[in-house]
């Protein structure tokens, strides 16, 4: 059973990208979620005087034992003014200063939603190519516009064409569960 790490790279307590990317992950025949909540990881905003003085927190190790931990990993993208959320880009930064390869190779489905119609299209750019520099294999990469309109709790994606999009996607990064050893 593979064991899939997921997250809205928000620390919204009603983030939509939390349900998107807890729904993304319950789509994967025989796997465990491993459901993140960014809130459980607060760090202190990352400078190099607070390594200096107080190292690195161990928010950061425990966050980086969880992709050590994990098969896959699910990220569905917040977008505040074309970027990521100030709580992801934190843990990022202290990540980062653990080890380079963040990701530590593992396959990763990189999602973004917004109630708009762009679906938070600029911050999934952004992370396609930093989460890619920084170790991940992206799989499968999914924009969902719109999302009070085309998302139900209850029954996932709303829009047949749109449905057709994710699942192809979604086919790609379970493909590269299979290949993991």
């Amino acid at each position: 059973m593979k064991k899939i790490m997921a997250f809205g790279a928000s620390n919204s307590k009603n983030s939509i990208n939390k349900l998107f990317a807890n729904y993304a992950a319950s789509q994967i025949q025989n796997s465990t979620i491993d459901l993140l909540d960014l809130n459980d990881f607060e760090m202190p905003i990352y400078s190099i005087d607070i390594e200096r003085e107080s190292g690195i927190p161990e928010a950061a190790y425990q966050f980086r034992k969880l992709i050590h931990d994990a098969d896959g990993i699910i990220i569905s993208f917040a977008e505040h003014n074309g970027h990521y959320t100030v709580a992801f880009k934190n843990i990022f930064d202290w990540l980062s200063r653990i080890d380079r390869n963040i990701w530590m190779n593992k396959p990763m489905f990189l999602l973004a939603t917004a109630p708009g119609p762009r679906g938070a299209q600029k911050v999934l750019g952004h992370a396609s190519i930093d989460m890619a520099r920084k170790g991940g294999e992206i799989t499968g990469v999914f924009s969902l516009p719109r999302f009070r309109d085309t998302f139900s709790k209850d029954s996932g994606i709303q829009d047949p064409e749109i449905n057709l999009i994710f699942n192809e996607q979604l086919l790609k990064f379970e493909a590269s569960l299979i290949q993991v050893v």
